[in-house]
């Protein structure tokens, strides 16, 4: 109504200084209104959450934030497990659903603050749309429901780890001026034993991680280094450590962990002159590859055949590498691509391709007619010497 008053009254009039005045009071005070009322309604939804979660007391802030909360799947050996996420501006709390009529509907199992937390998107092809959220005591593997769900959730956590380490900031530039310059390490050698690392999944590997040895269920079964996650044998695991993150307790670490704890040499540097071309590792061969995926590499009748990890890496576009699975230390065999030919086959399944040199003849199953379209096309051209991977960077 002020404003409908002074856009009729005329700019000579003597109500016109004390109407514009007036009218800038009540813009303030509809501002302050505007921000208690949306104050109000963030601290209602703030104590439905507590009361949902049953927190403990020293959980329980006011001043908190809630930024976001929803259904997420946890990424087991086993099976998939549903779990609800409730991301605040200082922590982040791990729930599993609790199905009652009355009381909390959420149990807390886990509680990771901001402080030292990380988040990255995990590109995992058997489980889309998965992500690490990593913090010092403990690393999750979750699968969102969709892309854009993974990609909020990402998003959400980034904002709330900058926001808290631009809060710390100041604290962080008046106490590093006290600490003595140090050679520069590798992130890896630093955060090793005092942040819980991302454990690789059993399925992932065939064998030890750090001998090579493959597993089986009998005399060599499979142990996970609680210092930096891999996958190995109980001879190369059976040394003991303390890690910080685990209140310096004694836990089960692999021989190279070991070494580097106890401020040896890694026997990895030591033996890495010896590694001969199979010795590679498929994560990180896989990281910089120009195409990965899972095949079934056939047999000569066409009934049967192995399924592998096959990867083209990108400083080795003319070797295709075949491992046992994805995060294998050593491949099974390779295959020099130079010279081969590379056609579809008119069989029964449309996912099937062939490489042909000679009397040398291979023939692969893709998981999909997708995939085996993106492996045609980079055999075809690394084969007749194109260069994809230099025009990609």
């Amino acid at each position: 109504l002020l404003k409908d008053y002074l856009k009729k009254l005329p700019e000579g009039s003597p109500d016109r200084a004390d109407s514009e005045k007036s009218l800038e009071i009540i813009f303030e005070a509809a501002k302050h209104s505007n921000v208690a009322i949306a104050d109000m309604e963030r601290l209602e939804k703030l104590w439905e959450v507590y009361e949902m979660l049953s927190m403990d007391e020293e959980m329980v802030d006011p001043s908190n934030k809630l930024l976001r909360e929803g259904p997420i799947q946890k990424i087991s050996e086993r099976r998939k497990k549903e779990r609800h996420l409730f991301l605040f501006n200082n922590m982040l709390l791990y729930c599993v659903p609790k199905f009652s009529l009355v009381g909390p509907k959420y149990i807390i199992r886990l509680r990771l603050d901001m402080e030292g937390m990380k988040v990255k998107e995990l590109n995992d092809v058997e489980f889309p749309h998965s992500f690490l959220i990593s913090g010092t005591s403990r690393t999750l593997e979750l699968q969102a429901r969709s892309q854009a769900d993974m990609e909020t959730w990402i998003e959400a956590c980034r904002q709330a780890i900058d926001q808290n380490e631009k809060k710390t900031e100041s604290f962080k530039s008046a106490s590093s001026s006290l600490v003595p310059d140090l050679q520069p390490v590798t992130v890896e050698r630093q955060e090793l034993g005092k942040r819980a690392p991302q454990w690789i999944r059993d399925g992932l590997v065939s064998m030890c991680m750090r001998c090579g040895e493959p597993f089986n269920a009998i005399i060599r079964r499979r142990h996970h280094c609680r210092a930096c996650g891999y996958v190995v044998c109980h001879k190369c695991s059976d040394y003991k450590a303390a890690l910080q993150y685990d209140e310096n307790k004694l836990n089960r670490v692999c021989r190279d962990c070991y070494g580097i704890l106890g401020g040896q040499m890694d026997s990895r540097e030591k033996e890495d002159k010896k590694r001969g071309i199979l010795e590679k590792e498929a994560g990180e061969v896989s990281e910089r590859s120009l195409m990965c995926s899972f095949l079934t590499l056939m047999d000569k009748q066409g009934k049967g055949g192995t399924r592998g990890w096959f990867v083209i890496p990108k400083d080795e576009p003319l070797v295709l590498y075949m491992y046992a699975a994805p995060q294998d230390v050593r491949a099974q065999t390779t295959i020099p691509l130079l010279g081969y030919q590379v056609k579809q086959l008119a069989a029964d399944n449309k996912c099937t391709f062939q490489l042909s040199q000679s009397k040398l003849v291979y023939t692969f199953l893709a998981e999909s007619e997708e995939q085996r379209d993106r492996w045609v096309e980079v055999i075809n051209q690394v084969a007749s010497g194109e260069e994809p991977w230099l025009e990609e960077d």
